[in-house]
């Protein structure tokens, strides 16, 4: 049985991160609800218990706490930022609001090497980013580390095992924080290293042959690495009961269809029907605005196909999608703590009355360890270098309603980006490259004519995971090679505009 690290989720915007780093040391890490029942807990048999930071306070109204329950049960626990404020406030210490919030690279101080710190020298450079500060620690803690603002920057209970962090380990801007978060999983949990990518592939096609038997899957095929994988995974554990559907909503990139194809048919034997419904996309999306409204309508048709396209072939009772792990916290039910950040339309988008099963094979997995887990499968590199690409597809890089002379605007813009940035051998090394359209226009000056004509801004950003990522610092002569062809290239656009906003607090697609 794999050793697992539960993280509550609080609301962080650096949970995923959490996770994410426990999972680079091949130890399992699972996302759970900052309320979960310490009895549900136990049955996950975890070997350790991590606690996220979180924007609220814990004396708002209505802060999330966490089961009391969960410091009773002799697991490790390490609370991060807001975590050690709440094991502070729930245990009998004090937390109290501090005059200025404390943000950016600070001294730590250490105090105890014996554990958390092992191997520490007595200073190290920490990120810190918090509002409310511990005062005085529970009964039976020690404080470890202090810093300049922070005379409490690490606390510890020795005997129930119980740590707090007043800085985040997980972030890279602390320096040695990988190694803090090492100490309390190997050191402190006594985790042994099992998460391995070859292991869940093994494990996800046992799962598959147990779940489906004998009856028929659709695999909703994007022409992404995630639903390329998801149907490589199934037609290893089910062979010909696997049928592959590709749709084309009329919002897909530049001659998309036929490159898919055409991949499909030189790597792969499964059955592989395509569907051009364009039309019937597209004419339900007339007048539609809402980006959110934009996504539900276009989960709702692939359903529609799906549904009819499953009567006439004679009944498929599952319907496979390539959902990540990002994909279902960032798609979060209205009420959580987490707010829904976009309706991803594999996820929350789906319509109540679909009758299909789902498969989603990939659910618990990062896009990097998708990427692994398409190379030990043998997936073509065509399909592993690809950029993300969004179900709802150019919909969602079009702001306002979605019309034929946008989409044409943002297919060619999308092309022309994706060209240069391979032309100048950069579209490996950077995570997502594309055009954005809207409705703001422009004055520009074509031959001598004047016209008012529409605004395309570039987005390029870097990541590993999609769940942060940074702009990325084009030189300024791809950039200008980029708006001269856009502006030259593709009719009534008169300005191109550079995004540079990051994720958090941007996303990366726009709508």
């Amino acid at each position: 049985m794999e050793d697992i690290i539960a993280v509550l989720d609080f609301g962080s915007q650096y949970t995923h991160l959490i996770a994410r780093r426990i999972r680079e040391n091949e130890v399992r890490s699972d996302i759970f609800p900052f309320d979960t029942p310490a009895k549900e807990l136990t049955l996950m048999d975890p070997k350790g218990i991590v606690l996220s930071g979180s924007p609220a306070s814990v004396y708002d109204k209505d802060a999330p706490l966490c089961d009391k329950k969960i410091f009773d049960l002799g697991i490790p626990i390490l609370g991060i930022c807001y975590g050690m404020q709440i094991i502070a406030y729930i245990l009998g210490g004090s937390v109290k609001k501090g005059k200025k919030r404390e943000y950016g690279k600070t001294e730590l101080i250490i105090k105890d090497k014996s554990d958390l710190f092992q191997g520490f020298n007595d200073k190290t450079i920490v990120w810190m980013s918090h509002g409310d500060y511990v005062d005085s620690v529970p009964k039976g803690f020690d404080v470890i580390a202090e810093s300049e603002n922070s005379p409490i920057a690490a606390m510890r209970s020795k005997d129930k095992k119980i740590f707090g962090l007043q800085f985040h380990p997980e972030v890279f801007h602390t320096e040695r924080g990988i190694d803090i978060l090492k100490n309390f999983i190997f050191n402190i949990c006594n985790c042994k290293s099992t998460w391995k990518i070859e292991s869940f592939i093994e494990k996800a096609i046992s799962e598959i042959k147990c779940k489906v038997g004998n009856e028929k899957v659709l695999c909703a095929l994007s022409g992404g690495i995630d639903s390329f994988t998801t149907a490589a995974l199934i037609y290893r554990a089910i062979g010909e009961n696997l049928t592959c559907i590709f749709i084309d909503h009329g919002l897909l990139r530049k001659d998309e269809a036929q490159q898919i194809i055409k991949i499909f048919n030189d790597n792969f034997k499964m059955n592989l029907i395509y569907i051009d419904a364009s039309k019937r996309f597209l004419s339900r999306l007339k007048g539609v605005n809402d980006p959110e409204e934009k996504r539900r309508i276009i989960g709702e048709e692939f359903i529609k196909v799906f549904t009819e396209e499953s009567k006439n072939l004679g009944g498929f009772q599952w319907l496979a999608q390539g959902t990540l792990y990002p994909d279902v916290i960032e798609s979060a039910k209205a009420g959580s703590i987490a707010s829904r950040i976009k309706t991803h339309h594999n996820v929350a988008g789906l319509p109540d009355w679909m009758e299909f099963k789902l498969l989603e094979p990939l659910r618990m997995l990062y896009k990097d360890e998708v990427r692994k887990v398409a190379r030990l499968l043998g997936l073509p590199e065509d399909i592993i270098r690809r950029h993300p690409f969004p179900g709802p597809g150019l919909s969602v890089r079009i702001m306002g309603e979605v019309t034929e002379e946008k989409i044409k605007i943002c297919r060619e813009a999308n092309y022309i980006v994706e060209d240069e940035l391979k032309r100048a051998g950069l579209y490996d090394k950077v995570w997502q490259a594309f055009a954005i359209v809207g409705d703001d226009k422009a004055v520009g000056v074509v031959g001598d004519k004047k016209i008012f004509g529409h605004i395309v801004t570039i987005r390029v950003v870097e990541s590993v995971d999609g769940m942060t990522a940074n702009w990325v610092k084009l030189p300024y002569e791809i950039l200008e090679k980029i708006s001269n062809r856009i502006t030259n290239e593709v009719p009534n656009v008169t300005w191109v505009s550079y995004a540079i906003s990051s994720k958090p607090p941007s996303t990366i697609e726009p709508c």
